[in-house]
């Protein structure tokens, strides 16, 4: 009787755990109202309501006021916007946006953006992201910010050194 009592407080704490993980997740289809910079869009559902602010999950593109900032923005809203895409929502960022995997007619924008030279593959600590191998064919082409005379500067460091464009 003593072992149940605290596996079954476990698994009470267990399934909380989960539920509060899985809380923003979702998949959700809609139309791309506004693309604020490369990796940054606005959705508005199928079901209605207000367009809500989504991340391109897996890749980080230039700020708007940095080198091929604008370029990147330009390419994104040239293949997404005013049309229908898909969002596989996991969880929200530290601005409260959207995370989400986002896809095209299957297509997976992230990919599509860093295989272009307009993002880089997102990278954590040691993790090289989910877009390694993408970018580092993009640098060997020379492609988009790949092609720049001087040497691109993450979004990251940017934002580290200058702050955010807004």
């Amino acid at each position: 009787m003593s072992m149940t009592f605290p596996l079954r407080h476990l698994a009470s704490l267990l399934f909380l755990l989960l539920a509060a993980a899985t809380a923003d997740a979702r998949v959700f289809q809609g139309v791309v109202t506004h693309v604020t910079d490369g990796d940054s869009i606005w959705v508005r559902a199928s079901s209605g309501g207000a367009p809500v602010e989504v991340r391109l999950q897996g890749i980080d593109a230039p700020e708007i006021c940095q080198a091929f900032g604008k370029e990147a923005r330009d390419a994104l809203a040239g293949r997404v916007l005013r049309r229908p895409i898909a969002v596989d929502s996991r969880a929200r960022d530290g601005y409260h946006r959207v995370l989400g995997h986002v896809t095209l007619g299957g297509q997976d924008l992230g990919l599509w953006m860093v295989s272009r030279g307009y993002a880089w593959s997102y990278r954590y600590r040691r993790d090289t992201g989910p877009y390694a191998a993408a970018e580092a064919q993009a640098r060997q082409a020379r492609l988009g910010l790949w092609s720049l005379a001087t040497q691109p500067v993450e979004p990251r460091v940017f934002r580290k050194r200058h702050g955010s464009c807004h």
